[in-house]
């Protein structure tokens, strides 16, 4: 029953270095698969072995009843015949059959029980390495998901860290505003300087206006005054 202890034992002495060295769940993961099919090929190997011992000793045990049985029949050829003797020597010799039949038998039920259990122990071994088969794939879907929020942890925290260049983009952007309200207030000045000039220059014409007006009834108001010239 100790065909599988090698199975265990592999795994038993290397999986806890394994893990431990291992940088690639999935490809650890892989060569345990590969080692675990591995010794399951060789217990195949060993139980058919078992196997075929048993079929063996059955055989050999169905042989030796059988040569019981034809000593037997000459025993009673000898009997019909008279002849006492050959019948005694024949059933001494059917004695010798059996008796190797018994222990035949013995070896054969228990080497059958034996096979009975490696089967049961084989085909455990196998649901197990199913089993292990699907299970790799979700551990490597997990070792993924964890690698990957590793790598998104590490990601914020570089960015949360880094507060220098963010202030200092913060302080760039401040300055931009400043720049842009500068101009703002420097282009609103301009343009309310010049419409205070166009409005001065209208003032100015609508007052050299009036003053010309102005004068100019003057001017006729006096010369209506003035007495009219004779020839």
């Amino acid at each position: 029953m100790g065909i599988f202890s090698r199975l265990k034992t592999l795994v038993s002495s290397n999986v806890n270095d394994l893990i431990n060295k291992a940088e690639n769940p999935e490809k650890m993961l892989n060569q345990l698969l590969i080692d675990m099919n591995t010794q399951l090929i060789e217990s195949k190997k060993a139980v058919a072995m078992a196997i075929a011992d048993e079929k063996k000793l059955e055989r050999e045990t169905a042989n030796q009843e059988g040569l019981a049985q034809e000593w037997e029949k000459k025993a009673m050829l000898a009997v019909r015949a008279g002849k006492d003797d050959l019948a005694r020597e024949a059933l001494l010799r059917k004695q010798e059959y059996e008796n190797a039949s018994a222990e035949y038998r013995k070896q054969w039920e228990a080497q059958k029980a034996a096979v009975d259990k490696l089967k049961i122990s084989l085909k455990e071994l196998q649901s197990k390495i199913d089993e292990a088969q699907r299970k790799k794939n979700l551990l490597i879907a997990r070792a993924k998901r964890a690698e990957a929020q590793q790598k998104i942890q590490s990601t914020m925290s570089s960015v949360t860290g880094n507060r220098t260049a963010f202030d200092a983009f913060d302080r760039i952007a401040q300055k931009v505003d400043q720049l842009e309200a500068q101009a703002d207030a420097a282009k609103e000045l301009e343009d309310l300087s010049a419409n205070n000039d166009l409005e001065k220059k209208f003032a100015e014409l609508e007052k050299s206006d009036d003053t010309a007006d102005l004068m100019l009834l003057e001017l006729k108001e006096k010369m209506k005054a003035l007495p009219e010239k004779t020839e």
